[in-house]
């Protein structure tokens, strides 16, 4: 992607004002962006744990050396072809945090954690089955990779989508990672996706407490089994500041807290706590997009759902941190139908005019990044700001 060329059709550069952008194009506030990562960074400090963003939100290597230069332990990816731009891009430390187990991804992260160690780096991945342990040794060992790579072991605490199972089970994976020389046992990958996006706080916390309690179980016979000194990788956005309260976790995996979108701006805090959540942070992902055709009662944008992610919900047509003026209807591929939202029976703004510019914050942040090849960085806000740079989405469409 050349900075002259956005999209191969539409002229960007820095020092354009914002007022020029074409529609519609996804647009990353840095500033809003900055503030973010500083206060991610300030918590993790004060509580003592490392941070490790996922890199499945923003799929950039630029973003992700900035993450490590204010602080992150590295980053998180969820495909082998995420971790090959990550490291292509100079990313030094990565976490495949999944499994990997078809033979052609093996080799190729063997030759990713070869390739990572000679520069000084590191590789490391999740592991939930002693077929994907056999594996992935035997890939390693094919591969000549000098030094043993680290794996976590991921448990099930709750989510049932992939882990070991808590206590038992995993007490036995270890057992049979340690017989593998090209791998070193690193900890647990502890992870609830599915408490991420529980809106009400009392239930979110309740669903975590109950994860903790297999991941200290699971911590506890692994000691008692001769495992120590072991790492708990683990959270998200929104629960990251109870996984740090917890005293079990010692690095923190939350990602969309970067830019955050219009689902997580729904996740309300947990009543009676000083902890943060997903709200205290801002809004750093929009899509800029123009009014097209306008009626009586609607009009119609041209950001449809090839433009923004709609599997969390519909975006939030953006009024400044204000209440919605409007909402957003699904209008298809192409199109996207904005109403004034009715109060009292009345309508609460005017119906968006021709060639209006709106602003929308994606319902899904992470997929709503993967339909596009860059962002286009902006400073001094959405109303008078202009182009400070064209940061490539280098894992766009990185699924194998």
């Amino acid at each position: 992607m050349h900075e002259q060329g956005f999209d191969g059709a539409v002229g960007v550069a820095p020092g354009m004002p914002l007022t020029e952008l074409d529609t519609p194009t996804l647009v990353l506030d840095l500033d809003a962006m900055e503030r973010n990562i500083q206060r991610m960074a300030q918590f993790a400090a004060a509580h003592g744990v490392q941070w490790r963003p996922h890199a499945k939100l923003h799929k950039s290597a630029r973003i992700a050396q900035r993450l490590v230069a204010a602080g992150a332990s590295g980053c998180c990816v969820q495909k082998v072809a995420e971790a090959q731009a990550m490291a292509a891009g100079g990313v030094r430390d990565i976490y495949i945090s999944n499994q990997v187990l078809a033979p052609q991804k093996l080799q190729r992260v063997a030759a990713l954690a070869r390739h990572l160690q000679q520069q000084g780096g590191r590789l490391a991945l999740a592991v939930d089955s002693a077929q994907g342990v056999a594996a992935l040794a035997q890939a390693l060992q094919g591969a000549g990779v000098p030094q043993a790579v680290e794996v976590f072991i991921e448990i099930d605490i709750g989510q049932h989508r992939a882990g070991v199972g808590p206590g038992a089970p995993a007490v036995a994976l270890a057992q049979n990672i340690v017989r593998q020389r090209q791998l070193r046992l690193a900890g647990l990958h502890a992870y609830h996706g599915g408490a991420q996006h529980i809106e009400d706080g009392s239930q979110r916390a309740a669903a975590m407490q109950a994860a903790y309690a297999l991941v200290r179980q699971t911590l506890e016979q692994l000691h008692a089994a001769g495992f120590t000194d072991l790492a708990v990788t683990g959270a998200g956005t929104g629960t990251f500041a109870l996984e740090a309260a917890s005293g079990l976790y010692t690095e923190l995996q939350p990602g969309s807290f970067l830019c955050m979108d219009a689902h997580y701006a729904r996740v309300q805090p947990v009543p009676q706590s000083a902890l943060p959540g997903p709200t205290h942070f801002e809004h750093a992902l929009f899509i800029k997009t123009q009014v097209l055709s306008s009626c009586a009662t609607h009009a119609v944008v041209d950001a449809g759902h090839k433009s923004h992610a709609i599997d969390s919900g519909l975006p939030m047509v953006w009024n400044q941190g204000l209440p919605p003026l409007y909402e957003f209807r699904n209008g298809g591929d192409e199109h996207g139908i904005v109403a004034p939202r009715v109060l009292h029976g009345a309508l609460h703004a005017p119906v968006p005019a021709l060639g209006q510019t709106l602003w929308l914050v994606p319902g899904h942040c992470d997929p709503t990044v993967n339909l596009h090849d860059a962002f286009v960085g902006i400073r001094g806000g959405l109303e008078h700001g202009v182009v400070q740079e064209i940061i490539p989405i280098d894992a766009r469409g990185a699924l194998w």
